[in-house]
């Protein structure tokens, strides 16, 4: 739990730092950054961690997460 615990903790003080921004801006800056500054497996975890009820969670954070989720190709 000490795991999951870091990394919330670290999501909502990026998701802290973008929430003076517009909404549609700050949860954009959110996805990037997780996009950008963390590795594969912790968007993975992250993004699991959402799908399970994303506990404690800031709630720009869990828009964000959630803009992260691949979306199953049409075909």
């Amino acid at each position: 739990m000490a795991h999951a615990d870091t990394m919330v903790h670290k999501a909502n003080q990026i998701a802290l730092f973008f929430a003076t921004f517009p909404h549609d801006e700050a949860v954009e800056g959110v996805a990037n950054h997780l996009r950008m500054f963390w590795a594969p497996r912790m968007r993975r975890e992250i993004i699991s961690y959402v799908e399970n009820g994303g506990a404690g969670l800031h709630e720009l954070a869990d828009e964000a997460v959630r803009r992260l989720v691949p979306v199953p190709d049409a075909h």
